[in-house]
């Protein structure tokens, strides 16, 4: 089994950082893109950041300037830098990873999420 574990959520003041960490483990071969979404009260989950095998990024217009995406592919590890925030950024972040697995020597590409760490920005 896969499991993608975040840490790192919480409450600060507006103007202050977080910094998320999203951890995969279990039977992994490869990952592919790695992302970071949010769903706020009452609203639609939506994209944040993403980052692919290679390092490239993608922002919600958003965050840009102010959240950065990063990976550590020996850990497989994604990262959200979370600075200026805001309280329109007070939501849960899930954690989300495109996934190769083999099995029985048979590729498998899954969509995996985490259980969601909560932000909240607020004085």
């Amino acid at each position: 089994q896969v499991q993608l574990v975040e840490s790192g959520g919480g409450l600060v003041q507006p103007g202050g950082s977080l910094r998320l960490s999203c951890a995969a483990s279990g039977r992994i071969f490869s990952i592919n893109a790695m992302g970071w979404y949010r769903q706020a009260p009452g609203k639609e989950r939506e994209l944040v950041a993403i980052i692919t095998s290679g390092g490239s990024t993608n922002y919600t217009d958003s965050v840009k300037g102010r959240f950065t995406i990063s990976r550590d592919n020996a850990k497989n590890t994604v990262y959200l830098q979370m600075n200026s925030l805001k309280p329109e950024d007070t939501a849960v972040y899930y954690c989300n990873a495109d996934i190769e697995r083999v099995v029985a020597g048979t590729f498998y590409v899954t969509d995996y999420w985490g259980k969601g760490t909560l932000v909240t920005v607020s004085s």
